[in-house]
């Protein structure tokens, strides 16, 4: 027979009623209090539970309390059994402590019995038993047992609903959460800063954070832990802006942060590399001595490291007692991410402990700077080094297998991902999408594919229809959109992609009822999906609707005036590249090979001779850009096609490596044209010396010839 029943038996059939405390009794009190004073719960707990006496209320309260502390669940249960066998009526309240102690110790079973067997309960017991469950983790009990109390019509305080809005946070129970905020207000408890903050910090993870701005605002004085709250949800949602300027209103009313205030807001600078405001509040943990905090000193070096400040980052990471495996992960990314990953790796293997996420930073280094065989290494190392591997272990490590084309090695990390019980990571089935769209077995991506099932969402959608445009099967991109829409809603990325398979095969319509989507269905039109529309209507013949779209963009990075200059040179429109040209350099936007290419197909198409040499030689002599293959060819075409053979002639003694065959061949079919001997016989030599099988004879063309 448990405690719980003994309880219920001994109360209806209560036949020892003493009236006063035995004097042995006392004596037994003061015994168990001086073991209780040493630390020795158990001779303290043995004691009681030997003695067939009743003992006084505050012994028991405070055995409860030490057991609780403890985590002592034997000592509890003695406790509790001792308590309802011997007290003449159990007060309700220690009954009370029994099942917060049960709850402490995780013993939920235990306590909902004894709450079960209680012949009369008290908001107090209600409250102990959903805060059991609510601290416990058992969130689904702890409401399902709010709704009982309701029932019961048991009123609730401050404590009921404080546990009830912890249980609706971390099973994101929103549409409850606001029944209870209306309850909070009925019962006037909407003043309480503490309750306040908890529906502030709901509404914030159910992300609703204008409702969560809204209460925090109706929060009178909230204190140093509601602002963390809000800082934090808008850090969550993505808004890294408001988040900062949230950390700034608190500090210009005097509220002292507390150390993850300073850390939420340090990494939202990170995030959006305000390093201007990170420095700011920098300054503010100096102010008021947070600096040396261990958490807010991890975070500045962090922030200082992704904002690209690697010599202040090093300097507070040289400080005694800021080195810890979080810091050093930050310093070991900072470089790697910034491409110094020689140095990063320095530090790296200077790491006295190395972490999942410091070889995680050290291969994202390596990944984004296409250092492939370096990245491999370094897998092999880990491999070696440590069994610990994550999901984004496993997708760098499929980046590094699209890298290299390496499909095999791929099929052993796909094979390693159903071993190990990843195949339902999204994340990593997204890489194995995309490495398989990469290594161009798109057969294999397509039954991977199939198999993610429900996993899959829009990013598994655009990396498919991303590998079937990259491989020139716009067709099957276009069908696969389709297919898309009935399970998912694209992104811009996805209508990027798109555009990009309309101008591969001149699909204009398509092409115009995709941007007629984007703008009907409010999708916001960046940088690169406007330079994907300008590239898709150049390519269909549709200049005019391509530069009114390259007008109308409201900031325009490089790749759309490169977008709008190749566009406007394969139209024929070459005037307007070079006035493009002149807008570009006006703009301060610095040019780059490709803009080049354009402004020499140019001057190929309007016979500008003269410029065309000059915007070659500005090249290298101006911009710092080496010239490419594809620019050396647009030189040969230029002189080429107008009989600048002289001129011709110079550049390809000057050219710094051997021409090409096409090269030849078309200085070759010039110089026959143009009727340039010496050249011409040069080239035909060339051309033998490369190519014997198809000999090259040189002759000028004749008036006949030309005609035919």
């Amino acid at each position: 027979m448990n405690a719980a029943s003994l309880l219920n038996r001994f109360l209806q059939n209560n036949t020892h009623k003493p009236k006063t405390l035995p004097t042995n009794a006392k004596a037994l009190t003061n015994k168990i209090l001086i073991h209780l004073s040493s630390g020795h719960l158990k001779k303290a707990v043995s004691i009681l539970f030997a003695s067939p006496l009743p003992f006084p209320s505050f012994l028991y309260a405070r055995l409860f309390q030490i057991c609780s502390s403890n985590l002592a669940i034997v000592e509890a249960r003695k406790v509790e059994s001792h308590l309802v066998t011997f007290a003449t009526t159990p007060p309700v309240f220690l009954l009370n402590r029994a099942i917060e102690t049960y709850g402490k110790c995780g013993c939920f079973d235990d306590a909902l019995e004894l709450f079960e067997e209680m012949p009369q309960r008290d908001g107090g017991s209600w409250n102990a038993m959903i805060t059991a469950y609510a601290q416990g983790g058992c969130a689904e009990r702890a409401l399902w047992l709010f709704s009982c109390m309701n029932k019961s019509a048991v009123a609730a305080n401050e404590i009921t609903f404080a546990s009830v809005l912890g249980s609706c946070a971390a099973v994101l129970a929103l549409s409850l959460s606001r029944q209870i905020h209306g309850l909070l207000v009925k019962n006037g408890f909407c003043c309480n800063v503490i309750l306040g903050s908890s529906i502030v910090d709901i509404y914030g993870k159910c992300r609703v954070i204008n409702d969560a701005r809204r209460m925090f605002d109706e929060i009178k004085n909230p204190n140093s832990v509601s602002w963390n709250v809000i800082v934090r949800r808008y850090l969550e949602m993505g808004d890294e802006e408001e988040a900062v300027v949230m950390f700034f209103k608190m500090i210009r009313i005097n509220v002292r942060p507390l150390n993850f205030t300073f850390s939420n807001a340090l990494i939202s600078c990170s995030s959006i590399f305000a390093i201007k405001e990170g420095l700011q509040i920098h300054g503010v943990s100096v102010k008021i001595a947070f600096e040396e905090n261990e958490v807010v000193m991890t975070s500045l070096i962090d922030m200082y490291a992704k904002c690209g400040n690697l010599e202040d980052a090093h300097r507070l990471f040289d400080r005694p007692g800021s080195k810890n495996v979080f810091s050093w992960t930050a310093m070991v990314s900072g470089y790697a991410m910034r491409g110094r990953t020689r140095e990063a790796r320095e530090l790296f293997n200077e790491m006295p402990q190395q972490s999942v996420v410091s070889w995680n930073a050290m291969l994202a280094g390596y990944a984004r700077f296409f250092q492939w065989e370096e990245a491999l290494d370094l897998v092999f190392r880990m491999r070696r080094a440590t069994k610990d591997i994550d999901h984004v272990t496993l997708g760098l490590i499929l980046n590094v297998c699209a890298g290299l084309s390496d499909i095999e090695l791929g099929k052993q990390i796909h094979g390693f991902v159903y071993r190990h019980g990843f195949y339902s990571n999204l994340f990593v089935g997204n890489a194995l999408l995309d490495m398989y769209g990469k290594c161009g077995s798109l057969r294999s991506s397509r039954i991977w594919f199939l198999e993610m099932g429900r996993w899959r969402d829009r990013v598994s959608w655009n990396a498919l229809i991303t590998s079937y445009a990259r491989h020139g099967l716009s067709e099957e991109a276009m069908m696969m959109f389709g297919e898309m829409q009935w399970e998912t809603t694209p992104s811009e990325f996805t209508f990027g992609t798109l555009l990009a398979a309309c101008a591969n095969i001149f699909a204009l319509e398509q092409g115009k009822q995709i941007h007629g989507h984007m703008i009907r269905k409010g999708y916001k039109i960046d940088v690169v999906v406007r330079g994907a529309l300008v590239d898709m209507y150049s390519k269909c013949r549709c200049l005019e609707y391509a530069i009114n779209v390259f007008k109308k963009a409201p900031s325009r990075d490089l790749f759309l005036w490169n977008s709008m200059f190749l566009g406007c040179a394969h139209n024929g429109r070459g005037r307007e590249v070079l006035e493009l040209f002149v807008l570009l350099q006006e703009e301060g936007v610095r040019p780059d090979h490709i803009t080049f290419q354009g402004v020499l197909l140019a001057c190929i198409g309007e016979g500008f001779i003269d410029l065309g040499r000059q915007y070659f030689q500005s090249m290298s002599n101006e911009y710092c850009i080496i010239p490419r293959l594809e620019h050396y060819e647009c030189m040969i075409e230029l002189f080429a096609r107008y009989g600048f053979m002289d001129e011709l002639e110079d550049f390809i003694q000057n050219i710094p490596f051997d021409p090409t065959v096409p090269m030849l061949t078309r200085i070759f079919d010039a110089c026959r044209e143009h009727g340039h001997s010496s050249l011409g016989e040069w080239t035909a030599q060339r051309l033998n010396e490369l190519n014997s099988l198809t000999p090259y004879r040189f002759e000028i063309l004749s008036e006949s010839n030309l005609g035919t």
